[in-house]
């Protein structure tokens, strides 16, 4: 077992391509197990973030810093009232919070984590993402259809449409990156996400930067785009509450309600994920051009095990921070604990096999985080828009200038 296990860790290729359904099994419930985990870590440090924007102190009560918050909101969804309209068409009342999450983890398969660090690597990864992705605008139509409800229907049809608006624009910036991987040497591209990686890799170039400003412009519209598409603030008309309640979801309570959240978080990391491999390198470190030799290799090799070890300092410096009262012995140690998990792991990183195997994951990660973070501050910052800018931006700024960048992309490519 263990020389079969050294056998496919030492190979360079996907379970995918390799044919390998045990380890494809291995990765889909890795990945499924860390998306979840990312969700809930999410939601504690979106509602963090907020209140340190907003200048309060956030979730504080369950556990030490409300770290155990997202456990006790899961099992409080868990057990609330499961509520369904009485008029409610109940199959598709189910199965549409159900192809939402389907839709959003489903676009995983593709997304590389590293070279080998995939489900699979598709050679038309990109149609595929692309494909997938749109399917949850079947979700909140039938969301909002089957609700029975005025509110609900009006909610899908304004969020469904703003949806397949910001397709459109966000369509054009892949078109755009997937362009620039045929400008090479060797003439040929690739839809493949692994490929548009070694592309970069290849043409010592993240997207972001080739033909400047062109690949930014493309990124900011993809940027743009997948906040739409996610239904994130300031596109967020499905919470528009003075206007349509709570939009396509009104009628949803309890687990149903909470596969939609799922969903949504879910969603974002992974068109996160998406522009990452496009224009920022994908699992690439920085600067992999530019500071070369084994120093940097080994430089850059030891930041998975420091991250962790700051994030364990900083509980640590919670601990002593933390109130000399009775009350806050079970935080106060509860806070170390999770710093002596978080430290250990660090440690552990630093060991030369799993050094060099985790690396990838970790810019990659650490990239996509990035993004992650950019939706909170969005939330934070920017006032909702109505529905009628929401169209506008979409198709009278956003399109025009996405099909003027991949013009002067496609021109520019052949002039050089």
């Amino acid at each position: 077992m263990l020389d079969y296990i050294t056998s496919y860790l030492s190979s360079d290729t996907t379970p995918g391509q390799a044919g390998n359904m045990f380890w494809a099994l291995v990765y889909i419930l890795i990945v499924f197990g860390g998306v979840s985990v990312v969700v809930m870590a999410m939601n504690w440090l979106e509602r963090k973030a907020l209140a340190h924007f907003q200048i309060r102190l956030g979730p504080m009560r369950v556990g030490p810093h409300g770290l155990m918050q997202p456990i006790a909101d899961a099992l409080k969804l868990f057990t609330k009232e499961d509520i369904i309209p009485a008029e409610a068409d109940k199959f598709v009342f189910w199965l549409a919070p159900l192809i939402i999450l389907c839709a959003s983890f489903a676009v995983y398969i593709v997304v590389p984590f590293g070279p080998t660090h995939a489900i699979t690597d598709l050679n038309i990864g990109i149609l595929f993402m692309l494909g997938v992705s749109s399917l949850s605008v079947l979700g909140v139509v039938m969301a909002g259809w089957a609700s029975n409800s005025h509110y609900p229907l009006i909610g899908s049809l304004r969020s469904s449409a703003q949806m397949i608006s910001y397709e459109v624009a966000m369509g054009m910036a892949v078109v755009s990156a997937v362009l620039m991987t045929s400008l090479n040497s060797t003439g040929t591209g690739t839809l493949s996400m692994i490929g548009i990686v070694q592309a970069q890799q290849a043409q010592h170039v993240w997207f972001v930067f080739k033909f400047f400003p062109l690949g930014l412009i493309a990124l900011v519209i993809f940027a743009i785009a997948m906040v739409a598409e996610t239904n994130r603030a300031p596109f967020d008309l499905p919470e528009a509450e003075s206007e349509l309640t709570a939009g396509f979801h009104t009628e949803y309570s309890g687990l149903r309600w909470s596969l939609f959240m799922l969903g949504e978080y879910a969603a974002m990391g992974a068109v996160s994920s998406i522009a990452v491999t496009l224009w920022l390198g994908g699992w690439l470190r920085p600067f992999p051009n530019l500071l070369t030799g084994s120093v940097f290799d080994l430089m850059f090799s030891l930041f998975p095990g420091l991250t962790f070890l700051a994030l364990a300092g900083f509980c640590f410096l919670g601990v002593i921070r933390m109130p000399k009262h009775p009350y806050f012995r079970v935080q106060t140690a509860g806070l170390a604990g999770f710093g002596v998990v978080l430290g250990l792991i660090g440690l552990v990183l630093f060991a030369p096999p799993v050094r060099v195997r985790v690396q990838d994951i970790y810019w990659f990660v650490a990239k996509v985080g990035i993004f992650m973070y950019l939706y909170i501050w969005y939330r934070a910052t920017f006032p909702r828009y109505r529905f009628d800018q929401l169209m506008k931006v979409g198709w009278k700024v956003m399109l025009p200038i996405a099909i003027g960048v991949l013009v002067l992309t496609a021109i520019v490519g052949v002039l050089v």
